[in-house]
């Protein structure tokens, strides 16, 4: 049973920050903070007549970096 250890480790965290996330989400309309993600000077956004192309580039770097400190101090734990 030694061996699962690590596996309910790793289910357990990710319960956690899925719900953490789930959370932010969920009461995103009244946190301010948030409002700036998907509109941030790096997003392309190209609108004509009959087409609208919106890619969040900046945001999506922005979540990488912001996920990829917590999955490393997540690790040394």
């Amino acid at each position: 049973m030694t061996d699962l250890q690590p596996i309910g480790k790793i289910l357990v965290i990710s319960g956690i920050v899925i719900t953490v996330i789930g959370i932010i989400l969920w009461s995103g309309e009244r946190l301010s903070f948030l409002r700036f993600l998907g509109r941030l000077p790096g997003d392309i956004a190209i609108e004509k007549e009959n087409f609208k192309f919106y890619f969040p580039l900046a945001t999506s770097i922005l979540v990488s970096v912001v996920l990829s400190v917590i999955f490393w101090l997540l690790r040394k734990l």
